[in-house]
């Protein structure tokens, strides 16, 4: 028996008219006359010889062979989309280079599977290095994107997501919190933590002393994690080996750092902007203000 072979189209219409509701309604968002929309109705009624729809007035309402075809038909579509945008996005082809400072690696690490997988065909390097270098290679087009802390002295880049700073300690030790407050920083122009940090314990009249300096917080945890010092962090950074500490420990409020996202001078590429539309998404839709 040769079965017939459902028209995307006409299913496409279905749904809409189910969506709608009336045959007026579904015409203006399909652009079709209201003539068609009905005869594609009746002619998929005619090929599978059962009653998908009923009237009541101008309304349509559709019989249970209609509500299961409709479930059918959105099942359909979306495969049809899916498989079309699989083949247009596996053409996208060519090299890509993104920057971003290794402490915040782990927010794009969903972004970087899910871009891999939309696009194997686009060979990607990621740089890690301090925020202010980045920027740099960016400027000189060394690298087509990167994502890093929003720079005071030259802000640039567009911002995509904010982060609470915190002050952390060791999740089992800490110093003491008396002047002079022991710091574990950034190094100088490594970002613009340091900054931030040093500028709250100014405007609360408190003194501080770096204990200890790296240009990541890998280099930063032992000693904070041993209770040496206190550190400055987004919630995002927080691990189970750290503890925050705030106000009622007698240590000034934080203000928040800019995420921002860089790009090359000129025309991006489609890879870049592929990447680009990905990390904005991404970022701005788990946003931590």
């Amino acid at each position: 028996m040769r079965r017939h072979i459902l028209d995307l189209n006409t299913l496409h219409t279905l749904v809409v008219l189910a969506d709608t509701g009336t045959v007026t309604a579904a015409a203006e968002r399909l652009a079709y006359t209201q003539s068609a929309v009905s005869m594609q109705l009746n002619r998929l009624e005619s090929a599978l010889g059962v009653a998908l729809h009923e009237r009541d007035g101008r309304r349509i309402r559709l019989t249970d062979e209609g509500q299961r075809l409709v479930k059918y038909a959105r099942e359909m579509l979306a495969i049809n989309n899916q498989a079309i945008d699989d083949l247009q996005q596996r053409q996208v082809s060519g090299e890509l280079s993104l920057g971003i400072p290794e402490d915040y690696a782990f927010l794009l690490t969903s972004v970087l599977s899910h871009f891999s997988q939309l696009f194997p065909a686009i060979r990607l390097q990621v740089i890690c290095r301090s925020s202010v270098e980045l920027i740099s290679q960016v400027q000189d087009s060394s690298l087509d994107l990167a994502v890093v802390t929003r720079q005071v002295r030259s802000p640039g880049g567009e911002v995509i997501r904010r982060e609470p700073l915190v002050w952390a300690v060791g999740a089992k030790a800490q110093p003491s919190l008396s002047d002079p407050i022991p710091l574990a920083l950034y190094s100088p122009g490594a970002d613009v933590f340091r900054d931030v940090a040093e500028q709250a314990l100014a405007a609360a009249g408190r003194d501080w002393r770096v204990a200890y300096s790296s240009q990541s917080m890998t280099g930063l945890m032992p000693v904070v994690v041993a209770g040496l010092a206190v550190v400055v962090v987004t919630r995002n950074m927080l691990t189970s080996q750290l503890r925050v500490i705030d106000e009622r420990s007698g240590m000034p409020a934080l203000q928040s750092v800019e995420i921002a996202l860089h790009r090359s001078v000129g025309r991006p590429s489609e890879p870049a902007r592929q990447l680009a539309d990905l990390i904005r998404t991404h970022l701005a839709s788990h946003e931590s203000f």
